[in-house]
Formats: C-alpha cells, sequence, structure tokens
C-alpha cells in the first residue's frame, strides 16, 4: 500500500476505496454484465430500426394527407 501511495501521489484511503469498488463490480465487467451489455446494445438497436420505420410511415402518411386536403391539411 505504502509502494502505491508514494508512486501515484494518492492517499490510502482512495486506493483501498477503488480496490472495493473493482472487488464489487468485478463480476459485472467480466461475467454475465457484459453479456447483459451485449443484449442492451442489440435492444438499442432494434428499437433504432423501428424508429426508422415508424418515421418513415408516419412521412409517407403525410405527403398522402397533404395529396388528399392539400399542403395545411383539413381542419376538423
Amino acid at each position: 500500500m505504502a509502494e502505491l501511495v508514494k508512486k501515484y501521489d494518492v492517499h490510502a484511503n482512495q486506493i483501498t476505496d477503488w480496490k472495493k469498488q473493482l472487488l464489487s463490480g468485478a463480476p459485472d465487467v467480466f461475467g454475465k454484465g457484459a453479456q447483459k451489455a451485449e443484449a442492451s446494445e442489440e435492444t438499442v438497436e432494434q428499437l433504432h430500426a423501428k424508429i426508422g420505420r415508424l418515421t418513415m410511415e408516419n412521412d409517407f402518411l403525410e405527403r398522402g394527407l397533404e395529396r388528399i386536403h392539400g399542403p395545411r391539411g383539413k381542419k376538423w
């Protein structure tokens, strides 16, 4: 501990805190947590694709309404 404190010029409590964080979070980083991150990335990609499709459909329908009711649309 003393070597690390001297080498990196940090307080011993900071090194102890970092060690606790590493030990508590290591399984998530190197284990199942990494798999969860990959699954969430896949979900985000699927949602972005769905947003793109819905945007295209919305634009298509809006252009169709403009043809029927003119550029200002029908006022109810």
